[in-house]
């Protein structure tokens, strides 16, 4: 399928829209988050509308089993993805393989990048040797010995490859091996995957948003997460119930009121995750503080939720001055003019 899309005039070019949605059928023993990191139909459509203001075409394509048909016969331009895919630990990769396949141009990080990302472990383990400092660390894979020596207590619990806080319930902090094991063996239970157990830090917690490639990647001053209670008793955790139930939990601090020298540092370290793992058009990075103040990369979202006025990613750069529908925009251009594509 070979792609015409910078012969395509202005106001004829397609612009498909990938994604998966909530759906809220359950199935018998699925935990209850099953579903976290789905959109929404309000989010597709505010999307859309933010594209067609802009005097293009649009198609929605969902991305289920028969995404490959409609790809093939609605033949986009351009793709803006925010599809999160399917299921198993390269789920995110799945759409943007495919329209690799299809030589459609995508908006967003490629199938490695995304793939690499959503596996925690497998990102600390690349970041290190970029001397990126993140909390010491244990990986827990199902039907392996559950070893917790090595670890400092307490440490929280959470699925390795699962993102929207998927998994970090409101108990989620183990403070002894015992309590470890416990949360581990739920957590396979529920999921069924692999574990990711990590020092847990006291201090300030930050989120920083990304917008654009190379020289002109533009860095949104970093966002605080400031903590009003938690329904974890003694622990400020950003679980899935604080998600859930923002306003009772946390209020957001953008820019976040913190000397010169941590924005510096938190900005240094933004930039250079975003370019080591070679993510495109925009990403969302989430660092913690400790005691004394030191910054440390806890994970990164190269595909960041953007569901208006609730997810980080469009709420920081609201914050900063830039409205849903332009920032959609702005992704969309980043990612055309990439792909060589004149918008």
């Amino acid at each position: 399928m070979e792609n015409q899309s910078e012969d395509v005039p202005l106001g004829q070019m397609k612009i498909g829209v990938t994604y998966n949605l909530k759906h809220v059928e359950h199935t018998a023993g699925n935990a209850s988050d099953e579903q976290a990191e789905y959109d929404s139909m309000d989010t597709v459509l505010a999307i859309e509308s933010a594209i067609r203001r802009l005097g293009y075409r649009t198609v929605l394509l969902e991305a289920d089993e028969t995404l490959p048909q409609k790809l093939l016969q609605e033949k986009p331009d351009l793709v803006f993805n925010i599809a999160e895919g399917r299921g198993g630990r390269a789920r995110e990769a799945q759409v943007p393989a495919l329209l690799n396949l299809f030589t459609i141009p995508f908006t967003g990080s490629d199938e490695t990048t995304l793939c690499l990302s959503l596996d925690k472990a497998l990102t600390k383990r690349v970041l290190a040797t970029y001397q990126i400092p993140t909390p010491r660390y244990r990986l827990f894979s199902p039907g392996e010995p559950i070893r917790t020596s090595g670890l400092t207590f307490p440490v929280i619990v959470k699925p390795n490859a699962e993102g929207s806080s998927k998994g970090i319930a409101d108990v989620c902090i183990a403070k002894s091996s015992a309590e470890l094991k416990s949360l581990v063996e739920k957590n396979f239970s529920l999921y069924g995957s692999a574990v990711l157990a990590e020092e847990f830090l006291s201090g300030r917690e930050f989120t920083v948003g990304l917008l654009g490639n190379g020289e002109t990647l533009r860095v949104f001053p970093p966002m605080e997460i400031v903590y009003h209670r938690s329904p974890i008793e003694g622990y400020n955790v950003y679980n899935y119930t604080v998600k859930q139930e923002y306003q009772s939990y946390v209020t957001y601090q953008c820019p976040a009121e913190i000397p010169e020298a941590m924005e510096q540092e938190l900005i240094r370290l933004s930039k250079k995750i975003f370019f080591a793992l070679n993510c495109r058009d925009f990403a969302r990075i989430d660092f913690r503080a400790d005691e004394s103040g030191k910054i440390y990369f806890i994970e990164i979202n190269p595909l960041p939720g953007l569901a208006p006025h609730y997810s980080d990613y469009p709420m920081l750069a609201e914050f900063c001055g830039v409205a849903h529908e332009e920032l959609v925009g702005m992704v969309l251009k980043a990612g055309a003019a990439r792909a060589g594509l004149c918008l």
